[in-house]
């Protein structure tokens, strides 16, 4: 009757390390990402209507209103700038009840009429290239003016400082918080497209955005 028992609680406990096992697989569902919940890309909050944005277009049952930021990215905390990347928001209407599946790669913008369009990019590859423009790098303790040589002071040559790890990466989160969440998501819902551009804004002449998607297709004239 003992050995019946022992033999019966290790039975079980087989069984209970098998369905940990299974559990802490990489696709055990329990284990698959989520990325928006996960990544806590919501995007921003889109307006009351499609025309309080400069420009919008129809698309079928939706509505595509759009507003170019430049070098600036809007977010929930204070506004970012990048040297390399202009923003979009956009931001998408339709009736009550409306689901929309949309990606980044959905977009694309051309800029001056030129024949190809700029893809949008991930949010991934625009954190590294922004920066807070009230961000002022500390001042650093004051040397001697002379040397026991008789030379200068700092070496004026030396590259900026560059902001602490932590604080970029505060920064590359707010980027992807901004950033337009991707998948079947209801409407209305809106949030920044990336193009890749390190050309001064006001070089851009003309301005379209260009949108191939599940809804359809549409360009949106965007004011430079």
């Amino acid at each position: 009757m003992q050995l019946s028992l022992r033999y019966a609680i290790l039975a079980i406990a087989a069984l209970s390390v098998h369905a940990q096992t299974a559990e802490n697989a990489p696709g055990h569902p329990a284990n698959v990402a989520r990325p928006a919940t996960l990544r806590e890309n919501t995007g921003l909050p889109p307006r009351a209507a499609a025309s309080d944005y400069p420009a919008h277009a129809k698309v079928g049952t939706v509505t595509m209103a759009a507003e170019f930021t430049e070098h600036g990215i809007p977010t929930a905390e204070a506004p970012l700038t990048s040297e390399s990347y202009v923003a979009v928001e956009i931001a998408i209407y339709g009736p009550e009840g409306t689901r929309l599946p949309v990606s980044y790669s959905d977009f694309s913008l051309r800029i001056n009429g030129k024949k190809k369009a700029i893809q949008a990019e991930p949010f991934e590859r625009v954190g590294t290239s922004v920066k807070d423009p009230e961000w002022t790098p500390p001042e650093k303790p004051e040397k001697s003016s002379s040397t026991s040589l008789g030379g200068g002071g700092g070496d004026s040559s030396a590259p900026p400082p560059r902001p602490p790890a932590e604080l970029r990466r505060a920064w590359a989160k707010r980027v992807m918080q901004a950033a337009l969440a991707e998948g079947e998501r209801p409407l209305p819902r809106a949030g920044l497209l990336y193009f890749s551009y390190g050309g001064k804004a006001k070089g851009i002449r003309s301005l379209e955005l260009v949108y191939e998607g599940a809804a359809g297709k549409a360009t949106l004239k965007l004011t430079p």
